[in-house]
């Protein structure tokens, strides 16, 4: 699927986000466990809409409604080089297994080889014990555990 336009699979279409799917985002961010402020994702998601390294793009079977979302990233790391990242991927807790998520994640793998990136990467919660299998059965390989640490400013 391009980024910039629409795809059909046999339960959704994918597209890019608009910023009138904020509150839908938000609602979805919500079951992924980042309740989020419908106004405060809207002025998130504005920023990201303007931004060639950040697509949103979404699951929809009736362009109201979401089913899911994936947001990615491309990424230019000194020491690794350049790779899409999925910064968020999340299908309704009423819609999971019917091949969304998997659509989604396809939809990456097309941005990133339109880009011209070969690489794809996830980084998944070890918390989130289900969504293991699912980047394994799409053909993601683990390659290391880690902490991460914050501080806030």
């Amino acid at each position: 699927m391009s980024v910039t336009g629409a795809a059909k699979t046999s339960s959704a279409t994918l597209r890019r986000a608009r910023a009138d799917d904020a509150a839908e985002l938000a609602r979805l961010s919500g079951q992924l466990g980042y309740p989020q402020d419908a106004t405060v994702f809207a002025s998130r998601l504005r920023r990201l809409l303007v931004s060639a390294d950040h697509p949103v793009i979404v699951a929809t079977d009736d362009d109201r409604s979401l089913l899911g979302f994936i947001a990615l990233e491309n990424r230019l790391m000194l020491e690794l080089g350049e790779r899409v990242e999925i910064v968020g991927l999340v299908v309704d807790e009423g819609a999971r297994r019917r091949g969304i998520g998997q659509a989604l994640v396809h939809a990456a793998e097309d941005w990133a080889r339109e880009i011209g990136v070969a690489e794809v990467m996830v980084r998944s919660n070890i918390a989130r014990a289900q969504s293991h299998p699912f980047y394994e059965d799409a053909g993601f390989t683990r390659t290391k555990t880690q902490h991460v640490y914050r501080k806030r400013l």
